[in-house]
């Protein structure tokens, strides 16, 4: 029974892992079409990139809002009624991302300048973001066909088409960035457009395999009603008010190492972009997770739904602290990776130590974080993740590491600690189980 239990979560997380790790991939592929470019488009599209980010992150809890309700229908064998959340969740896509967009076009001199000062930056930055800003509305609908598959636990749609996504925009950026074909060399405007492009291919392939099979589920059979509209949107937008404020923390904590030194900034960007890309796994089993919770809630099956989550968590705990292990025994040689100054990997030595323990730490809170959401407890888990990131983690960062002058590392220690407290306030809230109680 726990070979199997393990062998129905790691087969719904892996393919959600792949592409996760997939879209980091090519976020190096794409830092290297147009890093060849010079540093000042590189910089203009990080900073352009960044601002997409913060948008892309208001819409980000439809995915999570559509899974928890189709996963807990899909329990209850309520076939028939199955894909409604994602009708509803289509049309609020349309009603958010709609005037967003349009409001980003015509304000993004202003939104890049309050970002980066440099005149150069922005104007390569305010371009890039223009014609990303275009695929918001893809990427919206994207999230919502991705929370109706993962409910019905079918996770290896969203693997295959991210794949299909991510080789259209590398073929698309290599041609559009550096020209040919009668068409000139857009720099990075041909980059932007080449992603936006491949977005929405790949939203339109979601819709067509979603219109070919859904359709007996009541996909686009009928408008959704006030309820399930309000329903949809209390669950998504507190997930998205948490990626949002997730997203403004990161350059809250950013402009700390920046009053360090610009070392530190340089060493805090490699030790951030490791820490997130060896935390996928976590936040894979914590996406199975929530289908497998929601599914046993919908069976009135509460004793499951309670194991599931610890399955996630144990097997996030066992991977992470693996994927940790060269962080600690080998820190000079993966900073070395990265870092080509020996004063550099001197500096972030000990902090890559912490970031190995910090992944495994993290587990708890990473799988309950996502398990919880397939409760319904959307508001909850908001509720806990901003609290202790901007009521502990930040002034503990500025306090260790600016006041008391401990630098990077003393940013870092306070990140280890927030990470312990957060994993430990997550485990309490999954054990008193209020969470069961919740309809959705």
């Amino acid at each position: 029974m726990p070979q199997q239990r393990t062998q129905r979560i790691l087969a719904l997380a892996l393919p959600i892992m792949g592409g996760m790790l997939s879209q980091s991939l090519l976020n190096l592929v794409d830092a290297i079409l147009v890093g060849s470019l010079g540093e000042t488009v590189l910089a203009g599209v990080g900073v352009g990139g960044y601002a997409i980010f913060m948008l892309s992150a208001m819409i980000a809890g439809l995915s999570s809002g559509v899974q928890s309700q189709v996963a807990r229908r899909h329990g209850a064998k309520e076939f028939t009624l199955r894909a409604l959340p994602l009708n509803a969740a289509i049309l609020l896509a349309l009603m958010v991302t709609l005037p967003l967009s349009f409001l980003g076009w015509f304000n993004s001199n202003w939104l890049i300048a309050s970002i980066n000062q440099t005149t150069e930056v922005q104007e390569v930055a305010n371009s890039y973001f223009q014609w990303r800003i275009i695929g918001l509305l893809p990427i919206a609908l994207t999230l919502s066909f991705r929370g109706y598959w993962h409910g019905i636990q079918k996770t290896g749609i969203y693997f295959r088409i991210i794949i299909f996504t991510h080789a259209l925009n590398i073929l698309l950026s290599i041609w559009l960035i550096h020209g040919g074909l009668g068409v000139a060399a857009l720099g990075a405007t041909g980059a932007a457009l080449a992603t936006s492009i491949s977005i929405t291919a790949g939203a339109l392939v979601w819709g067509w395999l979603t219109w070919q099979s859904a359709r007996p589920s009541g996909f686009l059979v009928k408008l959704p009603n006030l309820n399930l509209l309000w329903q949809t949107l209390r669950l998504a937008a507190p997930n998205s008010l948490q990626q949002f404020l997730f997203a403004v923390s990161y350059a809250v904590l950013f402009w700390f190492l920046g009053q360090i030194s610009t070392a530190s900034v340089a060493v805090g960007h490699v030790l951030v972009h490791l820490s997130l890309l060896l935390i996928l796994p976590g936040v894979g089993l914590g996406m199975a997770a929530m289908t497998l919770v929601g599914n046993s809630l919908g069976e009135n099956n509460q004793e499951e739904a309670h194991s599931w989550g610890w399955e996630g968590m144990r097997l996030a705990a066992l991977i992470l602290a693996v994927l940790g292990l060269p962080m600690l025994l080998l820190p000079e040689a993966i900073l070395g990776l990265f870092l080509h100054q020996d004063s550099l990997i001197e500096l972030g030595k000990i902090p890559l130590m912490l970031t190995g323990i910090m992944i495994t730490l993290d587990s708890a809170a990473l799988v309950f974080n996502q398990a919880l959401q397939g409760a319904g407890a959307h508001r909850s888990v908001m509720q806990i993740s901003l609290s202790i990131q901007w009521l502990f983690f930040l002034p503990m960062a500025w306090f260790l590491g600016i006041y008391l002058q401990g630098g990077l590392l003393g940013i870092w220690l306070a990140q280890l600690a927030y990470r312990m407290i957060n994993s430990a306030v997550f485990v309490r809230v999954w054990q008193r189980r209020r969470w069961q109680g919740i309809k959705i």
